[in-house]
C-alpha cells in the first residue's frame, strides 16, 4: 500500500505537532529530508527542505512492522507546534512522493493489519469523541477489547456446539454412541443469555456516549426556565411573567457526576389559541416522552397528571421560595433551594442505569446481537421439540456464529467501514 503522512495533532499554534508516516517507505523516505533513523529507533534529528536549508530540529520516533499503531513501519516526527514549520514540513512529505492520509486511514490500516478488531476501532472513535468521566471509561472498555473478548468466548462455546452437532451427523443411520444434546443445549443457553443481556443493554450505552436527557415539564410559568438557567450556570433561556414565553424545546448540555447529560426546557403545558405555541408544546411533549427522566414542576407533587413516558418520573413542588407551605421535595431554580437533592436523585438513578448494561454500544450492535440471539433461539426451540433434524440445528448455530463474527469485523462488515471511518479525523 502507499506510505502515507498526516499531522497527527490539532492544527495551530502549539508547544509540539506530531507528523505521522506509515508505510513500507517511511524510514527511506525520511532519511531524504535528514531524519535518518533505524526501523526502531529515535533520535534528535534535522529536518531539510529540498534546497538543503532546514526546517526544524525534530525528535524522531520509528516504530517497527508489527509494532506499530497500524502494524507497518512508522515514523513520528515529533517538532515544534508552528503552522508555519508543520506546513512547510508537509509540504516537504507531500514533494517525496507521499500520499496524505485520508480521515480514519490510521486507523484502518490498524484494523486490516490484525492490531485492533472493528469494536475496537468504534470504541477509539468514542474515546476521541469522550467529553465526560462516563464516556471515556466506557469507551477505553471497548477500545481495550471488552467486546472482542465477548465474541471470543461465545465463539469457542457455539464451535463446541456446533462441532457435537455435525458429528451426529456421521450416524444418521444409526444410534448416536453418546446423548449430546444436553451438553449444547447448556452451551447454547449459556450464550444466549449473555447475548440478549449485551443487546439490551446497548440502549443505556448509547445514552452514555450521546448523552442523557432530562426534561422539564409542566405548566406555563411553573419555573421551567428559570431552573434551566440555574443548571447551566447562565442565562439559557428568557424568562418572565408571560405564560408562553418559552415556545421551543432548549437544550442545555452538563456533566452529571461523570455522565453526560441534556436538560430539555419544554413550552409550557396548556390549551393555546397561538399556532406557534401549540407546535411547541407539541414537540416538547414528544422530546419529554422520548427522555431518560422528566422532572414535573408542579402546584401539589402528590398529584401525578400528565403524559408519562419511558425512564423515571420526578414529580416536585415549583418555586418553593414563594410557597407559603413549602413540599418537602419542593424545588426553587431561583434560590437554588432543592437543586442539588434533585440532581442527586437524577444521578442515582442514571449510575444504576449505566451500573448493569453491559458493554455493546451501537445500534450496529444491537442489530447483530439481535439477530445471532433469534438463531440461538431456533436452535434451543429445536432442541426442545427433538425433531429438527440435526443439519438444520447445526445451520443456525453457523449463522449465530457469523452474526458474532460480524461484531469485531471478521465478516460481512464492508458496508459499515465507510460510515464508521469518516467520522475519524486526519491523521488518526
Amino acid at each position: 500500500m502507499d506510505t502515507i503522512f498526516a499531522l497527527a495533532t490539532a492544527a495551530g499554534k502549539a508547544g509540539v505537532a506530531v507528523v505521522r508516516v506509515s508505510g513500507s517507505e517511511a524510514v527511506s523516505i525520511c532519511a531524504k529530508m535528514g531524519a535518518v533513523i533505524g526501523e526502531h529507533d529515535r533520535k534528535l534529528v534535522r529536518l531539510l527542505d529540498a534546497d538543503g536549508t532546514l526546517i526544524d530540529e525534530a525528535f524522531a520516533i520509528s516504530f517497527a512492522e508489527g509494532r506499530s499503531f497500524t502494524g507497518e513501519q512508522v515514523v513520528e516526527l515529533q517538532c515544534h507546534g508552528s503552522p508555519a514549520i508543520t506546513l512547510a514540513l508537509l509540504r516537504r512529505l507531500g514533494e517525496l512522493g507521499l500520499r496524505l492520509a485520508e480521515p480514519g486511514e490510521f486507523t484502518r490500516r490498524a484494523m486490516e493489519n490484525g492490531m485492533l478488531d472493528l469494536a475496537q476501532v468504534e470504541g477509539l472513535a468514542d474515546l476521541i469523541d469522550a467529553e465526560t468521566e462516563s464516556q471515556r471509561r466506557q469507551a477505553v472498555r471497548v477500545f481495550n477489547g471488552a467486546l472482542g473478548d465477548l465474541a471470543s468466548v461465545w465463539r469457542i462455546k457455539l464451535v463446541r456446539a456446533a462441532a457435537l452437532l455435525e458429528a451426529t451427523i456421521d450416524f444418521v443411520d444409526e444410534d448416536v454412541p453418546i446423548d449430546v444434546y444436553p451438553e449444547v443445549r447448556d452451551l447454547v443457553t449459556a450464550v444466549a443469555q449473555e447475548v440478549a443481556h449485551e443487546a439490551a443493554g446497548v440502549r443505556v450505552r448509547e445514552r452514555v456516549r450521546d448523552g442523557f436527557e432530562v426534561a422539564l415539564v409542566g405548566p406555563p410559568n411553573s419555573g421551567k426556565s428559570t431552573l434551566l438557567n440555574r443548571l447551566a450556570g447562565r442565562d439559557a433561556a428568557i424568562t418572565s411573567d408571560i405564560a408562553g414565553t418559552t415556545r421551543d424545546v432548549i437544550e442545555v448540555k452538563m456533566d452529571l457526576e461523570g455522565l453526560p447529560v441534556t436538560v430539555l426546557d419544554t413550552a409550557g403545558l396548556r390549551s393555546s389559541t397561538d399556532v406557534l405555541e401549540e407546535i411547541g408544546i407539541e414537540r416538547g411533549k414528544l422530546r419529554a416522552q422520548a427522555a431518560d427522566v422528566r422532572v414535573h414542576l408542579v402546584d401539589d407533587p402528590t398529584v401525578h397528571e400528565g403524559d408519562e413516558g419511558v425512564g423515571l418520573d420526578i414529580w416536585v413542588q415549583s418555586k418553593r421560595d414563594s410557597r407559603v407551605d413549602p413540599a418537602a421535595n419542593g424545588i426553587s431554580g431561583l434560590t437554588g433551594d432543592g437543586v442539588d437533592q434533585l440532581l442527586a436523585q437524577i444521578s442515582r438513578y442514571l449510575s444504576e442505569q449505566v451500573a448493569g448494561a453491559g458493554t455493546a454500544t451501537r445500534t450496529r450492535h444491537e442489530q447483530t446481537l439481535s439477530k445471532a440471539n433469534v438463531a440461538l433461539k431456533d436452535v434451543l426451540d429445536g432442541l426442545l421439540t427433538n425433531d429438527t433434524p440435526v443439519d438444520l440445528l447445526a445451520e443456525d448455530l453457523r449463522l449465530a456464529i457469523r452474526a458474532l463474527d460480524s461484531l469485531i469485523g471478521r465478516v460481512d462488515v464492508e458496508n459499515v467501514l465507510g460510515e464508521i471511518f469518516s467520522s475519524f479525523c486526519i491523521g488518526k
